[in-house]
């Protein structure tokens, strides 16, 4: 007998499965095919990154020791990714949303492709590098944003989320590690030739593997304005959520380079780096494992406290002494806490993209919303970093500065408390 399906509403009629199996998945808060794939897709895209996202920063470094370089080069890939998912929303919302995150997914093994090629040149092209990644991120995660809106529901969202957090934590963990010892062991740039290689390897990988990820229809037009339209019709939620990403972002736009960059800089040693990050993923993805299972809804408010909070009082270490054991006492705290503040955040967002059909309807603009208000507190961050070190480049100034910064995480929970539940 051929059973009956049902469309869900946050979906706009593009994905669809049998009454018996979605309300199995409801039931059980499991995750489907679509999103497995999602899952797989995602986790190929952050493991290529993982294996040199962090190098290249070190590779930079190596070639010309000046720390604004590697902001301006952060803050382009930045500027790009916004301006990118801003006018990609169109082509998300009316075309093939599929072919612009497989189109990300291709500009990424580009971008190694462009390294490999530039060599040991990589420092004085390092802004039009950045702007190619940025490119590349505003590409993927704009689709991928949306897909995740479509493919999730509230009853498995938390649950999709510390699965991407974990299969994160676990690229994070071995990735770096791997990446760390070929390079100390094929000495000079062979060893970061190779990974960039292989990173580009794996970004063909994960353009195949989308293939098998459902074609979703294009619906309606793309308004282009929208976030100027939430914000000046007084759209409390949306600026109050603005205002949170905003301050997520800020953090993320200056700790994102400068942690990894800190530990090279106080070990000189790749292998080392390599090895903070598999001790410190492996407590994220532990950490993961236990709050994707215990984080529900009506956990969201204390648990992001909690989370924003361990995390600014771990920057404290930093002004006792920059080396190897403070940067293991952060690196632990921040695991084992960030799932706390960083699952609620963004479930509580995509519940409210999903909260009613006009919303869900324009699912799109309000992804590009939550992209451009994250780059913007990312641009600010490294614009603040800019300014600091072009003024005082002293241990005590990047101690206080990284602590102004970092404490923003308590700024989104005081933004987005009143949105939970």
């Amino acid at each position: 007998m051929q059973q009956r399906t049902k469309t869900r509403l946050s979906l706009g009629g593009v994905a669809r499965w049998s009454n018996r199996e979605r309300q199995a998945a409801r039931e059980k808060g499991r995750l489907d095919r679509e999103t497995k794939l999602l899952l797989v897709v995602n986790a190929l895209f952050v493991t290529a990154n993982a294996l040199s996202g962090t190098f290249v920063n070190v590779y930079l470094w190596k070639m010309k020791q000046d720390i604004s370089l590697i902001a301006w080069y952060s803050l382009m890939i930045h500027l790009a990714g916004m301006v990118t998912g801003w006018l990609c929303g169109s082509w998300v919302k009316q075309r093939n949303k599929m072919n612009c995150l497989r189109a990300g997914i291709a500009v990424s093994a580009c971008f190694y492709m462009i390294v490999l090629l530039v060599g040991n040149q990589a420092a004085s092209w390092a802004i039009p590098l950045g702007a190619i990644q940025g490119i590349a991120s505003g590409l993927f995660w704009i689709a991928f944003n949306v897909v995740y809106f479509e493919a999730t529901e509230p009853d498995n969202r938390d649950l999709f989320n510390g699965w991407s957090g974990l299969l994160g934590a676990g690229a994070g963990m071995f990735a770096p590690w791997i990446s760390g010892i070929l390079i100390v062991s094929l000495h000079g740039t062979v060893g970061y030739r190779l990974i960039f290689a292989i990173s580009l390897a794996v970004f063909v990988i994960g353009a195949i593997v989308s293939f098998f990820l459902h074609k979703r229809k294009a619906q309606g037009q793309y308004e282009w304005l929208c976030f100027v339209r939430c914000f000046r019709d007084n759209r409390y939620e949306w600026r109050r959520i603005g205002a949170a990403l905003a301050a997520q972002g800020m953090r993320e736009g200056v700790f994102s380079f400068i942690i990894g960059l800190l530990v090279y800089i106080s070990t000189k040693s790749e292998m080392k780096l390599g090895n903070y990050a598999l001790i410190t993923s492996a407590v994220s993805l532990l950490a993961f494992m236990v709050a994707g299972k215990w984080i529900k809804p009506r956990y969201r408010k204390p648990g992001m406290f909690l989370g924003a909070s361990v995390m600014v009082a771990a920057i404290v270490v930093f002004f006792w002494k920059v080396n190897m054991t403070a940067m293991f006492v952060f690196g632990i705290a921040v695991a084992l806490f960030y799932p706390l503040y960083s699952i609620p955040m963004t479930s509580t967002v995509f519940d409210l993209i999903g909260q009613n059909e006009d919303s869900a309807r324009n699912r799109v603009e309000y992804v590009v919303m939550r992209e451009i208000a994250l780059d913007v507190g990312r641009i600010a961050g490294v614009a603040i970093f800019l300014v600091v070190v072009s003024l005082n480049r002293t241990p005590a100034a990047l101690n206080w500065l990284m602590l102004a910064v970092g404490s923003s995480p308590l700024f989104a929970w005081i933004w987005m408390k009143k949105l939970f539940g």
